[in-house]
């Protein structure tokens, strides 16, 4: 196109993901009039910041970052938050939840251990009497921060499973168990709802 002299706006080309919080948006500079030529390429890296307490659906705004609009201005580029699924913790507001599993022994007797966090603290977990299937305890202030006062914390909510054992007992190890429970039969059938 001879005889024009004009700034080429700018068209999206893709945005790659570099690093954790970090990504690399490409743009090319076209002239409308030389249709499909492209002049040349343009990269920006962005830095992203996942704030601690952020909930899924959130967005960042970079203005100026993003298409740009008929007249050339740039228009903004929003990031929104999308929460993967943990393994181990499923998160309801700032409140945290898990489920354990113990063994009937354990759950009988009592048990002792640590459970890793996030950040890979241990979150200590002592049972001295008897637990049962389905119990729920919750660990004050091991949830996630909240995102307006990052100094109040949600909870932990961990519920235990047991794992009852394979395999059949000797008629000795019944009357022992017997022994050592002292319970009476309570076969009852109700609606559970």
């Amino acid at each position: 196109s001879s005889g024009i002299n004009a700034e080429w706006p700018l068209r999206p080309g893709k945005t790659i993901m570099t690093g954790p919080g970090s990504f690399q948006m490409t743009q090319h500079r076209v002239c409308d009039q030389c249709k499909a030529v492209r002049l040349e390429t343009e990269t920006e890296e962005i830095d992203l910041e996942i704030e601690p307490g952020m909930v899924d659906g959130m967005t960042q705004k970079f203005t100026g970052k993003g298409e740009p609009h008929m007249e050339g201005e740039h228009g903004d580029l929003y990031f929104k938050v999308v929460t993967q699924k943990h393994p181990v913790f499923e998160r309801k507001g700032d409140d945290l939840y898990t489920n354990v599993t113990i063994s009937l022994q354990e759950a009988l007797v009592g048990f002792e251990m640590s459970l890793p966090h996030l950040d890979n603290h241990k979150v200590p977990i002592k049972r001295d009497k008897v637990t049962w299937h389905g119990a729920t305890i919750m660990k004050k202030g091991e949830g996630m921060p909240n995102f307006e006062n990052r100094h109040k914390l949600g909870n932990l909510y961990i519920t235990f499973d047991v794992k009852f054992p394979r395999g059949e007992l000797t008629e000795e190890e019944k009357e022992r168990i017997r022994s050592v429970l002292k319970q009476a039969d309570v076969q009852k059938a109700y609606n559970g709802h």
